[in-house]
């Protein structure tokens, strides 16, 4: 589906050693920066005794933010960003935690150790394809509940709940579509009713589909 995209079903994580400093990456989902704040903040809190906790995450819309925390401008972010970037994903956050062993890296010491470590955690997480969807629903005479029911099935409708309106004397439907669905399920409803009935919308939601280019690493 041409607005589809690519993210993480659950966390994934990694750990590198670099001349005695150790990078433990975590890579989780997140829908949204307070998600991905979330995320961070209980990173900081679960190893407050290391030396740095650098971070990025990339949301739908064009959303992202990439913090070095401490480490020199450019060396822990970016490649960060890079790699959840360069694996073509969305909605997910990456922080890595360093435990410093005493030995300095250099600015291309770190960037290779920040990216790798971030690139294995993303590589450790499952993956799910994420279609941007909408709940909708159809308050209609019970005359056209075969019509309801074929536009719904030609629509690719998902979480449909049946109930009633108008004291019972209605039926109503709510339901989750795909957005690019959305178009062609009011133009059914339309054609079959002869325009008496349209779908209201309630809110935007997400559907997931298992990503099956995905392969675990174990």
């Amino acid at each position: 589906m041409e607005d589809s995209f690519l993210t993480l079903a659950a966390p994934g994580d990694a750990e590198t050693r670099v001349r005695g400093s150790s990078f433990l990456a975590l890579a989780a989902p997140a829908s949204d920066e307070a998600t991905a704040r979330a995320v961070v903040e209980e990173r900081e809190r679960a190893m407050w005794d290391a030396s740095h906790h650098c971070y990025a995450w990339r949301l739908r819309g064009g959303l992202w933010r990439a913090a070095d925390a401490g480490e020199p401008s450019g060396s822990a972010g970016a490649p960060i960003l890079a790699a959840i970037a360069g694996a073509g994903l969305l909605d997910c956050v990456v922080v890595v935690t360093r435990y410093f062993g005493g030995t300095k890296l250099g600015v291309g010491g770190l960037v290779r150790a920040y990216g790798e470590a971030a690139a294995l955690a993303l590589d450790a997480a499952p993956r799910r394809r994420a279609i941007p969807a909408l709940r909708l629903r159809i308050r209609y005479p019970y005359e056209h509940t075969s019509a309801v029911m074929r536009s719904l099935e030609r629509a690719e409708a998902e979480e449909v709940e049946h109930g009633y309106a108008a004291g019972g004397r209605e039926g109503e439907i709510e339901l989750t579509a795909p957005r690019v669905r959305e178009s062609l399920l009011r133009d059914l409803l339309r054609d079959a009713t002869a325009g008496a009935l349209t779908a209201e919308l309630l809110e935007e939601r997400t559907l997931y589909r298992p990503d099956r280019g995905y392969k675990s690493p174990v």
